[in-house]
């Protein structure tokens, strides 16, 4: 069996960048054929397991029954159905964007910088335009507009620009803290089970528990210095790399998983460092950021720059205006709706990235068939 070992290693090794190399600009027709057959047996799995669940299942509809009628019959109570579901369908758009963006299927959506970042700059923005928080709802989150009320320059301040994002702020932190469980429960049920799973994070982790006392280069170390914080300090030390921007939070989830860490204990912890405390430190940084003086400074920096500046900070100006425009627009007020090309370029960003996250997806579960395709035909030589 020594003997085999090798040659199992070189084996999967080379089964591994078969997989790597079935993606849509590769092998476009079998990365098609291999997506659709694991969605399919992906349906199977879910129901399945939805069926042996079904007492579950059965008091979910019951639930779900109660709260249509509620939502459909006439009464005093409508008014506040209507506030919890403005509320809920918001709550839920942003931690369905968290989980975006940590869960991975292949690279992950970096919706703070697309959705999360913009939104609190254009309140920090019209914050200090408007001199108030308290914009019109509607058409509030969708449109920010002033209020009719005049307010005193200078009034607004950093804690209620704070308070009016906290919520979307802190339910987006709550998503990626979700995002961060596949990691987990794959290690634990790895663990518990004595299974080896071929996850490409997993053997890495294993292969770094072995050579934990060799490692030289730096990404080696820093991977150590994560699994030894979580390992020996446990809550608090899965809080604080939760509490930073850190890369290498799946290396704690991994962790945590493999040493059989209490769910509560790793879940609790990953909750409170990124839709608290880490949540706080972002949002601070983009509203100091997009603070009034500190665009104007870096717009007139902008202006300052050799040859180029004039011709870079002029759009940078009109875009301002025009968002300032826009603060103090009213429907029946015929103000032309001009766009700028920084806003037709961050557009085209988003749908670029959106579009490469559904690739990803795309090459993941295909990459997840050929995965079962290599893992059966193992078994079935093992057998002969």
């Amino acid at each position: 069996s020594f003997s085999d070992s090798p040659l199992l290693s070189e084996r999967k090794r080379r089964d591994r960048e078969e997989r790597l190399n079935i993606v849509l600009w590769k092998q476009p027709l079998v990365t098609l054929q291999y997506f659709f057959l694991e969605t399919l047996i992906n349906l199977k799995e879910w129901t399945i397991k939805l069926w042996h669940r079904r007492s579950i299942l059965v008091s979910f509809l019951l639930t779900l029954a109660v709260l249509t009628a509620t939502y459909y019959i006439e009464g005093i109570h409508q008014q506040y159905v209507r506030y919890m579901e403005k509320k809920f369908f918001w709550c839920a758009y942003w931690v369905g964007l968290g989980i975006l963006s940590s869960v991975g299927l292949g690279t992950g959506l970096h919706t703070f910088l697309l959705y999360l970042g913009p939104h609190i700059a254009s309140v920090t923005l019209a914050a200090y335009e408007c001199n108030s928080v308290d914009f019109p709802e509607p058409p509030y989150p969708d449109q920010i507009i002033c209020p009719d009320e005049e307010t005193t320059e200078g009034s607004i301040s950093l804690w209620a620009i704070i308070s009016k994002v906290r919520l979307e702020a802190c339910m987006w932190g709550a998503g990626t803290a979700i995002g961060e469980l596949p990691p987990y429960f794959m290690a634990r049920a790895a663990r518990l089970s004595g299974a080896e799973p071929d996850d490409e994070e997993y053997q890495e982790f294993e292969e770094m528990l072995e050579h934990a006392e060799t490692a030289q280069d730096f990404a080696s170390r820093a991977k150590l210095a994560v699994q030894n914080l979580v390992q020996k300090v446990g809550f608090f030390g899965i809080l604080a790399c939760a509490s930073i921007p850190n890369p290498l939070f799946d290396l704690a989830g991994i962790t945590c998983g493999h040493f059989l860490v209490p769910f509560w204990t790793f879940f609790g912890a990953t909750l409170i460092g990124k839709a608290v405390i880490k949540m706080h430190i972002q949002k601070l940084f983009v509203i100091i950021t997009f603070s009034k003086h500190i665009v104007e400074q870096m717009v007139s920096l902008i202006g300052a720059i050799p040859s180029v500046g004039p011709s870079l900070q002029k759009p940078f100006q009109e875009y301002l205006e025009a968002q300032r425009i826009k603060l103090h627009h009213r429907a029946d007020s015929g103000v032309p709706q001009g766009e700028n090309w920084l806003s037709w370029m961050f557009e085209k960003l988003v749908i670029v990235m959106v579009c490469y996250f559904i690739l990803s997806i795309i090459n993941s579960m295909a990459q997840s068939y050929a995965k079962r395709l290599q893992q059966k035909m193992y078994s079935e030589e093992k057998t002969k």
